[in-house]
């Protein structure tokens, strides 16, 4: 084997023509393969590069742009589309979402209506967000809050992420909504805020309410733990059984004041999209809650609450001088308070 590889060699050597076309034919193989390789190779790079830019136009036009439902002109304004920073809404992504808040004074109610719809599957109402002071201290952190909670990236236990329908908060109307309302009407109307305004119309029973409340700040009768609202009939029992005695002289000028303040908020927001309820109407009335959902554009639902009502008796036994009360509210506008009741359905 060796001796032919020898001779095989010899023969390379020794015959010199043939040899150089050979090795001219083999490196111009070479070359031509090399070419070739090189133009399939940048074809294909061309086709990669296309596909991924096409890809990347095409997962953009799928993010911008969403089907919008069929809705009259003027309710466009009021569907949104979110794109949240700490989750994906995934499949939920193209379901529009509404914005609203209710708007609100202490002690009307407002918390056993938030209850109600966020018992809807498809509402989240993130609660008093503007009791605390640094959140409403100027505009700018007004609007930066807003921003976060309407862009689904507020996150509370009433949270239903990917496929809220409806978002919002409640406001109450000393939290700042009345001291910067002509900025924050112009938010509402810029990005399409719809607003729930909630009273109550007996103002002396929320008088009550606000006494009693205080009393059990300092108080705490419910095993030492303050509870502005409650769960069980024997906790609202307890807390009911305070009487508070109210102070006749400023009794008049309060509820002018508290009148006054529901009276300015609906003319402040009168431009805005909005609904205006009575605690009271909910109460004897619960088909009320539909026009709410028909409010927020969502399917209706029978909504439920945990809350149970502590002062649910005749005014007279709420208070410690009802006598004085009556002489005092007796000829006056507010004599009506004396007389209005409703039964808890």
């Amino acid at each position: 084997m060796a001796d032919d590889l020898c001779f095989f060699i010899k023969d390379m050597l020794i015959v010199g023509p043939p040899v150089k076309k050979s090795l001219v034919l083999r490196i111009s193989l070479v070359a031509f393969v090399m070419l070739c390789g090189v133009f399939m190779c940048s074809i294909g790079l061309k086709q990669i590069s296309n596909f991924t830019k096409a890809s990347f136009i095409d997962s953009k036009v799928v993010e911008r742009h969403c089907e919008v439902p069929i809705v009259e002109k003027w309710e466009r304004s009021y569907l949104h589309f979110p794109k949240p920073t700490t989750f994906t809404r995934a499949e939920c992504a193209c379901n529009p979402v509404r914005y609203f808040v209710i708007a609100s004074t202490q002690r009307s109610g407002s918390g056993w209506f938030e209850t109600l719809l966020n018992s809807h599957k498809n509402v989240s109402s993130n609660g008093e967000i503007f009791s605390v002071k640094p959140r409403r201290s100027n505009i700018s952190t007004i609007v930066d809050t807003l921003d976060q909670i309407y862009n689904l990236d507020w996150l509370t236990s009433a949270s239903k992420n990917q496929c809220t329908a409806a978002v919002g908060l409640k406001w109450m109307l000393n939290q700042g909504l009345m001291q910067y309302h002509e900025a924050i009407v112009e938010y509402f109307n810029a990005k399409g805020v719809s607003v729930i305004f909630l009273f109550r119309r007996n103002l002396l029973r929320r008088r009550i309410s606000i006494l009693a409340n205080a009393y059990d700040q300092n108080a705490k009768p419910l095993n030492g733990k303050h509870k502005s609202h409650v769960h069980s009939h024997d906790e609202a029992k307890v807390l009911a059984s305070y009487k508070p005695s109210i102070n006749t002289t400023l009794l008049i000028p309060e509820l002018e004041q508290a009148d006054n303040m529901v009276r300015q908020a609906l003319e402040y927001f009168n431009s805005t999209r909005h609904i205006h309820l009575y605690y009271e109407d909910i109460i004897k009335n619960h088909t009320v809650l539909n026009d709410v959902q028909d409010f927020l554009r969502i399917p209706q639902m029978k909504l439920k609450s945990r809350q149970v009502k502590i002062h649910k008796g005749p005014l007279h036994e709420q208070v410690e001088n009802w006598g004085e009360i009556q002489k005092v509210l007796n000829g006056t506008p507010y004599e009506n308070f004396l007389h209005e009741d409703y039964k808890v359905s």
